[in-house]
């Protein structure tokens, strides 16, 4: 029973930090642009970007769902994405931190086959 209080954690986990990549990547677009029009681009533009690619790869109701090595793969640019935006948009050390955190997400929903 303690394990898949965990485990439902584990999910509830996945979600967030999902959740958490387009705020990432929204802060870094609004911080990083030039101009009012730039900030507003990257700001809206990346996180846009994000949720289009989840959506036709990383979704599990997803177009064209990716599954083994290619999951992975998606899941490390997706979270990455965001761990790299943390780490130049606030510090490296929430980055590396985000980036710990989704590793061990990852590893998890692995593991149990989530």
């Amino acid at each position: 029973m303690a394990l898949s209080v965990i485990k439902n954690a584990n999910l509830a986990l996945t979600f967030f930090l999902e959740l958490g990549v387009l705020v990432a990547l929204g802060y870094w677009g609004f911080q990083t642009g030039q101009g009012t029009g730039a900030k507003f681009a990257l700001g809206l533009g990346a996180p846009a970007a994000a949720i289009v690619l989840w959506a036709l790869f990383g979704a599990p109701r997803g177009r064209w769902h990716l599954k083994g090595i290619w999951r992975v793969l998606l899941q490390i640019v997706f979270f990455g994405s965001a761990a790299l935006a943390l780490a130049a948009a606030v510090t490296l050390w929430l980055g590396i931190t985000w980036a710990l955190i989704c590793i061990l997400n990852i590893a998890l929903n692995y593991a149990w086959k989530q």
